[in-house]
């Protein structure tokens, strides 16, 4: 397979014409905005089937950093749309195998944790309450999402009290104590 028809075979799939392929084989940025449309397509599908041979063209790409930005895009794309965590680590098990072509081993971890983020992310909205040791287990990222977002008094504590930086932890505790947690 060529780069080229890579590139062009991931444009038809998705149904996305307006694209110059000679230009997006030519320009890494163009090529990795290429890659994020794709993915977004691809992402709103309700059927999984084809995500991994998606993931794994994509993975062909030599601008591995482009690459690994499309591939996570999809895990966070599909981890919002998920319904629990036995669903998303199903289908991340699939994808897993495929994260291993990727030559740059930072690239491979980073997925990795972010996929570990989201199931972490998934049980908390199952109603675990996390411990504050398996809070420092993921990344502050993650750690800052779940101040941002989480409607539970309880995790916020968690958060309040145990995260890496102080930033995510005073948003958990001014989220804790604002009206629309307490009301809602």
């Amino acid at each position: 397979m060529t780069l080229r028809t890579d590139v062009a075979g991931l444009l038809a799939e998705a149904g996305i014409v307006d694209v110059d392929v000679d230009e997006a084989v030519a320009d890494d940025h163009a090529r990795t905005a290429v890659y994020l449309r794709v993915v977004s397509v691809t992402a709103s599908s309700p059927n999984r089937d084809r995500d991994r041979a998606v993931v794994a063209t994509i993975l062909r790409d030599p601008d591995e950093s482009g690459a690994k930005a499309a591939v996570v895009a999809l895990v966070d794309e599909i981890a919002w749309e998920a319904t629990g965590p036995d669903e998303f680590r199903q289908w991340a098990d699939g994808l897993l195998p495929e994260i291993d072509r990727l030559r740059v081993a930072a690239f491979r971890e980073f997925i990795r944790r972010r996929v570990q983020d989201w199931l972490f992310h998934l049980s908390v909205e199952d109603g675990h309450v996390p411990t504050a040791a398996e809070l420092a287990e993921v990344t502050d990222w993650m750690q800052r999402h779940l101040a941002e977002w989480s409607r539970s008094l309880a995790v916020l504590a968690v958060v309040a009290g145990s995260a890496r930086t102080r930033k995510t932890r005073n948003i958990a505790k001014n989220r804790a104590n604002s009206r629309e947690i307490r009301s809602g």
